[in-house]
């Protein structure tokens, strides 16, 4: 009897030993579960550089910052479109020539506004965007919106977004913008801006 036991003991013993062996099977799973899950490195988002005008008028900053949304990024293109409007109307919109500060509409001989729209077709032009599109035509925003909707601007304003051209290239497509008849300190302010523009 005693070795009937013995002999059934055996393979239950023997049985309990092969389920103890882990197969190959049950270790490439063990590994699959316990393998640390790490994530990926998130990047931090590409912060765009942008150029501010140290000691500028609440309006020259506004400017500054609506050129560069539409796209012009060039120091000296920046420059030299801003040294422009300064010659022009030193960023006042309500002033008339001469140097008059009036409203639109009693601005009744010469330019008037921003770049002293002067042709009977420009002045009237920045009146009836104003009321088309909504807006004062006195105020600068309004101007803005007008002065990149005006064929002479649309003309050269992708020389304005092209990089790395001299003062006398950019300058070259503000004559054939603004048309002006008397060159001034449009070089000089544009120095002066160059200066005073810094990228953060």
């Amino acid at each position: 009897m005693k070795r009937i036991l013995g002999l059934v003991a055996v393979p239950v013993f023997m049985a309990s030993m092969v389920k103890a062996i882990p197969t190959q099977e049950s270790v490439e799973l063990t590994e699959e579960v316990t393998e640390e899950v790490t994530e990926e490195p998130k990047e931090e988002p590409v912060r765009t550089k942008i150029w501010v005008c140290e000691g500028c008028t609440e309006n020259e900053r506004e400017v500054l910052e609506f050129l560069q949304n539409r796209g012009i990024k060039d120091k000296v293109a920046l420059a030299v479109v801003m040294g422009n409007i300064k010659q022009e109307s030193k960023f006042l919109p309500n002033i008339c020539e001469g140097g008059a500060r009036v409203p639109y509409h009693h601005c009744h001989r010469g330019g008037f506004g921003l770049i002293q729209w002067t042709t009977h077709g420009r002045y009237t032009g920045l009146g009836q965007f104003a009321r088309r599109y909504g807006g004062d035509p006195t105020e600068l925003n309004t101007q803005l919106r007008w002065m990149v909707n005006e064929r002479e601007w649309t003309k050269v304003e992708h020389i304005f977004k092209t990089p790395g051209l001299s003062v006398d290239g950019y300058m070259n497509a503000a004559y054939r913008w603004l048309g002006w008849g008397v060159h001034g300190n449009r070089t000089y302010y544009s120095n002066q801006y160059m200066n005073r523009l810094i990228q953060v």
